[in-house]
């Protein structure tokens, strides 16, 4: 009696692991080429690009509310370690949020890199910047702003009026609203790389003069971080914010 309900027992089993092995052949079931990929396996550079960088850097990495990544010359100017470390952690401080899981993001490190791959594959241009020395990309000091006002006069004012607060060409750069959402080296990389999309010169080419130094990117971007609400100090907001990016 034992031995029969045993060998009933053993039919009923092969059975239906028969019946659970066969499903994956019945019309219908998808492949696993046809499962969908968990958001940790995405590794097209295109995919990522739409769901993490283009709302704030546009559809083709420009026109976007933020800086243009389809920029050979900020490209030139930033390493891959920078670039990793905004889009893993973001920018304190600014709109720019973090990406990367380990700093509450959605990224993994190896869908950080493809981006940063696909950045620089697709938009790079090595030999941009020609035999030209720009500003470092980072300051490397305070900067003055009572001479960044001077220096603001003779590169900027031609476009974003005498005080700053919007021209002919351009609109306001003293917006506390505006300048409440970006830091210390945002305004400086828009200052050094431009914005190309927007028709924003770089360092070179501001106004017919001759191209800005070191000392005028970093004079003026101390000007214009003494126009924000809560920094009258200039050289504190650059310092505290410029141990970031190094």
């Amino acid at each position: 009696m034992r031995a029969r309900r045993f060998r009933a027992a053993v039919s009923i089993l092969g059975a239906v692991t028969s019946l659970a092995v066969g499903c994956d052949s019945l019309p219908g079931t998808p492949t696993e080429a046809d499962r969908p990929l968990r958001p940790s396996q995405v590794t097209d550079f295109t995919v990522l690009y739409r769901g993490s960088c283009a709302g704030c850097h546009g559809a083709d990495g420009r026109f976007g509310a933020a800086l243009p990544l389809a920029h050979p010359v900020y490209l030139a100017l930033v390493d891959d370690e920078a670039l990793r470390r905004v889009i893993a952690n973001g920018v304190p401080g600014t709109s720019m949020p973090p990406f990367a899981r380990s700093a509450g993001g959605a990224l993994t490190d190896a869908q950080v890199d493809v981006l940063i791959e696909g950045i620089r594959q697709r938009w790079a241009r090595p030999d941009v910047l020609g035999n030209d020395r720009p500003p470092p990309y980072a300051a490397v000091g305070a900067g003055d702003a009572v001479r960044g006002a001077t220096v603001y006069d003779e590169y900027c004012a031609s476009c974003h009026g005498r005080d700053g607060a919007g021209g002919p060409r351009a609109g306001s750069i003293i917006d506390r609203a505006y300048l409440a959402l970006v830091s210390a080296q945002g305004l400086r990389t828009l200052v050094v790389a431009g914005r190309p999309d927007l028709g924003h010169p770089d360092w070179r080419t501001y106004a017919g003069r001759a191209p800005m130094t070191a000392e005028d990117v970093s004079d003026v971007v101390a000007w214009m971080v003494t126009k924000r609400a809560d920094s009258a100090d200039a050289a504190d907001v650059i310092a505290r914010e410029g141990a970031w990016w190094r």
